[in-house]
C-alpha cells in the first residue's frame, strides 16, 4: 500500500491523499494492478469533498506526464512506437503518444502474445496507424524511435543493443527499488530525465540497480522534467542521443487531477453526492 499526500495553495487550495494498493497479479484476473482512492479535502475546513477512483486517475495522469516528457524530449519526427505491456497503462499511453507525435506504426509486445493481440484488436479502431502485435520485445523495438514500457517485470526486458540511436524511452512500469524494466547498459547510455530526483534515487529500481553496479550515479540525472518544461534545463541535445524519462509519479499529479474532476462534477452536477 502506498500513501501519497499533497497540498495546493492559492484560489483553489486543497489537500489530497491517494491511498493505493499495488497487486501485480491482478491483470491475470482482468483487473488493474493499482486499486484505491483519491480523497480530496477542503483546505479551509478539512472537510472531505470527494472520493475518486485512483486507478482511473493514475492511468490518465501517468500517461499525460509521459506525453509531456515525450513532447519535450523525443525527436520531432519520431513516428514508430514500441509499446511493451498490454494493461491499463498501455491503453492510456497509446492515446497520450498519439497526441504528441504523428505515429505511423505501433508494435505491441507483452508477456503473453495473446494479450498483445487483444490490445491491438481492442484499440485498433481508435487510431489511424497500424497496431501490430509481435512475439518478442526485441522485435517490437526494431527501428522504434518511441519506446514505452508499462510492465510488471522484475528483471530487465529491454536491452541496450535493441535500442536505435535517437530513440526516446518512457519507463513506467517499475516503481520499487528491486525491480526494473531496462538493463544497466541502457540506463548508462541514455540521457536520464525524471519526475523527481528524490524519488528516483530512493525508489526507482531502474536507477538504483544500475547505480549499484557502478555504471551511473546522481549526476547522471540530466534534469527533472519540470525543469525542462520551465526552460531551466535543456532536453534533447542531438538527433542521435537516446533520451529516457523514468516515471514514478508524484502526489501533486493526483491532487490536480482530482481537484479538476471535482470542479467538473460540480459544474455538471454529475457523480453521486452524499451526506457525510
Amino acid at each position: 500500500m502506498g500513501l501519497m499526500p499533497a497540498y495546493m495553495s492559492g484560489d483553489r487550495a486543497a489537500f489530497a491523499l491517494k491511498a493505493i494498493c499495488v497487486f501485480p497479479g491482478n491483470p491475470a484476473k482482468g483487473m488493474d494492478s493499482h486499486q484505491g482512492a483519491v480523497l480530496l479535502f477542503s483546505a479551509e475546513t478539512g472537510e472531505l469533498l470527494a472520493m475518486m477512483n485512483a486507478s482511473a486517475i493514475t492511468a490518465i495522469r501517468t500517461a499525460a506526464v509521459s506525453g509531456v516528457a515525450t513532447d519535450l524530449l523525443a525527436r520531432v519526427g519520431a513516428c514508430s512506437l514500441a509499446m511493451i505491456g498490454s494493461g491499463v497503462q498501455a491503453r492510456s499511453h497509446l492515446v497520450a503518444m498519439s497526441e504528441v507525435r504523428s505515429i505511423k506504426r505501433c508494435c505491441i509486445a507483452s508477456r503473453h502474445f495473446e494479450h498483445a493481440q487483444n490490445l491491438a484488436q481492442e484499440m485498433r479502431s481508435n487510431f489511424s496507424f497500424a497496431l501490430e502485435p509481435v512475439e518478442t520485445v526485441e522485435e517490437a523495438l526494431k527501428g522504434a524511435d518511441l519506446i514505452v514500457t508499462t510492465t510488471t517485470a522484475v528483471e530487465p526486458i529491454v536491452r541496450r543493443e535493441w535500442i536505435s540511436a535517437g530513440a526516446h524511452l518512457n519507463l513506467v512500469g517499475s516503481s520499487t527499488p528491486n525491480t526494473r524494466e531496462v538493463d544497466s547498459e541502457t540506463m548508462a547510455a541514455a540521457s536520464l530525465f525524471v519526475d523527481r530526483r528524490e524519488s528516483t534515487i530512493n525508489e526507482a529500481g531502474d536507477y538504483l540497480l544500475a547505480a549499484r553496479e557502478g555504471l551511473i550515479g546522481p549526476d547522471h540525472i540530466r534534469a527533472e522534467i519540470g525543469e525542462v518544461l520551465k526552460g531551466d534545463k535543456p532536453g534533447r541535445t542531438s538527433p542521435q542521443e537516446i533520451t529516457l524519462f523514468k516515471s514514478l509519479g508524484i502526489a501533486t499529479e493526483d491532487l490536480f487531477a482530482g481537484e479538476y474532476l471535482y470542479r467538473r462534477a460540480m459544474e455538471k452536477n454529475v457523480g453521486t453526492w452524499v451526506s457525510f
